[in-house]
């Protein structure tokens, strides 16, 4: 875990050159796989390198898997629906990789800000593999995303290396607003008066065009960046982006992380992200030189009422979980997320979320195809284990609603925004930092730590909800990352009064 720009990539570079054998590596854009390419191409002494994506023809497919069989290459980029292949498997079997990297790790988290059903079969392809040594690579990992990681991936002796979240150079701040049209124009003018490259980034395709749109009415060389837009074009967009011919991109923060340039001078938020993991990844893409560089959020109160009615839906009830159990286990043989969602009323998306809670208390097996086959269970312990997998399921509903909160935590505080944003990753900060609006303004102040009755960091006893960890405190406020409901700021006085927490042995 290492904060963005910081080199995540040198370190599989430099690995797989190290390491004898080939190297595979797992990122989830074909954006990302080509930046990540030109870098490794750029030094002889790294080998060759060569993407395996959807853009690619079949002759272009299978000139990379015969030059990967042969030895030619010491990197695969793929994204994961990739393993779905078969052909792509079986050159991967033939030849098993000796080092398997997974970018973007944090993609395999449901605890996580972008996660991606697809990574949830990695699992299996480490397992199919022959468990080559396996590195994963994240910017923004919060404590219960790197347990997810560790469990997700199977891996073994593993070691976690966290290198700080810090980004001295970053200037954070927040504006509020009442009107949207207020709130819009203020962000436009910001944008002019900026210097330039910059990101801004929006929370539908919509109004990422819309953006795009007015600013060139404010003679900006500006383009929108998103998941709807054709591969060549985006590609042309990142592109002129690269080359300094486009001045700003507005991306949907779905679809942002694919942006690499060193000196982009500026990310503003038009919409307030679905948490703070995907507000620090966003903000991220700011300052990789070293520069000073400025992260603003403008936001309405308002604007959290659409993240709170993504952290509330999704829902799998009991019924729907055992429908989806039952399939698997009545079908002939293994089958697919798009056959069983077909055969129910929900969407593939739901039935990927509905595996991925079967497949952590064992009623069912993703194999590295894609496909499901069930383990085997008696139908009695099939029902226990559906009904384990529900409750699960509705912990992370209320940890989603809980991250919603946390960002409008970052929105409403009036004390240093760079603690709170290095306190929600678990790391230790004591404020001022002098590089965000509220220091600036003289309203964070440096809390004595020694007066508050459990430590940062430090885990917790909670009468309900189980462990949790000391995150911050506000004031006379206390805030915890339960395990089983997420984050929870608790008054002091209450929890003294009630006995409701205690340290963890």
């Amino acid at each position: 875990v290492m904060p963005t720009g910081s080199g995540k990539s040198a370190i599989y570079q430099i690995a797989g050159a190290l390491t004898p054998g080939p190297t595979v590596v797992v990122s989830p854009l074909i954006a990302l796989q080509q930046d990540q390419i030109e870098a490794i191409t750029e030094d002889e002494g790294l080998g060759g390198a060569s993407p395996l994506n959807s853009s690619m023809g079949k002759q272009a497919r299978e000139a990379a898997l015969a030059a990967y069989a042969e030895g030619d290459l010491e990197f695969l980029l793929l994204a994961p629906e990739q393993f779905a292949n078969e052909a792509t498997m079986a050159a991967l079997r033939a030849a098993p990789p000796t080092l398997l990297v997974v970018d973007e790790a944090h993609c395999i988290s449901e605890w996580g800000h972008d996660f991606r059903p697809d990574y949830l079969r990695l699992g299996a392809v480490v397992e199919a593999l022959g468990h080559p040594r396996v590195l994963a690579l994240t910017a923004t990992a919060a404590p219960p995303v790197r347990r997810e990681i560790v469990d997700r991936l199977g891996l073994r002796d593993v070691r976690i290396v966290v290198r700080g979240f810090d980004r001295p150079n970053i200037c954070l701040a927040v504006e509020r607003f009442e009107e949207e049209s207020e709130k819009r124009q203020a962000l436009i003018e910001r944008v002019v008066a900026a210097p330039k490259p910059g990101i801004v980034y929006a929370a539908t395709r919509r109004r990422a065009e819309e953006l795009a749109a007015a600013l060139v009415e404010r003679d900006l060389a500006a383009l929108p960046y998103h998941a709807g837009m054709p591969i060549k074009a985006r590609e042309r967009t990142h592109d002129a982006f690269r080359a300094n011919e486009a001045e700003v991109i507005v991306a949907t923060t779905a679809f942002g992380m694919a942006i690499d340039k060193p000196n982009v001078r500026f990310v503003f938020h038009l919409d307030v992200s679905d948490a703070v993991d995907s507000y620090y990844q966003e903000i991220g893409r700011a300052g990789r030189d070293g520069d000073p560089a400025e992260a603003v959020l403008f936001f309405r109160e308002q604007d959290l009422d659409l993240r709170r009615f993504f952290a509330a839906s999704g829902r799998i009830d009991q019924e729907q979980m055992e429908g989806v159990a039952d399939a698997v286990h009545e079908a002939a043989g293994p089958i697919a997320v798009e056959a069983l969602a077909a055969g129910s009323e929900l969407s593939e998306n739901k039935v990927a979320l509905a595996l991925s809670r079967l497949e952590e208390v064992g009623a069912v097996e993703l194999l590295p195809s894609g496909d499901v086959v069930p383990d085997g269970k008696a139908p009695a312990k099939l029902a226990r284990a559906v009904a384990e997998a529900t409750e699960t399921q509705e912990n992370l509903r209320r940890f989603a609603r809980s991250r919603v909160e946390m960002i409008r935590g970052y929105a409403d505080t009036t004390d240093c925004r760079r603690e709170y944003l290095l306190t929600y990753f678990g790391e230790a900060f004591s404020p001022p930092c002098g590089r965000c609006d509220n220091c600036d303004r003289g309203s964070s102040v440096a809390e004595d730590a020694d007066r508050y009755p459990y430590q940062l960091n430090g885990r917790v006893e909670h009468k309900l909800w189980g462990e949790g960890l000391v995150l911050r405190y506000e004031g006379e406020n206390v805030v915890v990352l339960f395990e089983s409901v997420g984050y929870r700021t608790l008054g002091l006085a209450i929890v003294a009064e009630e006995g409701l927490l205690a340290a963890a042995g």
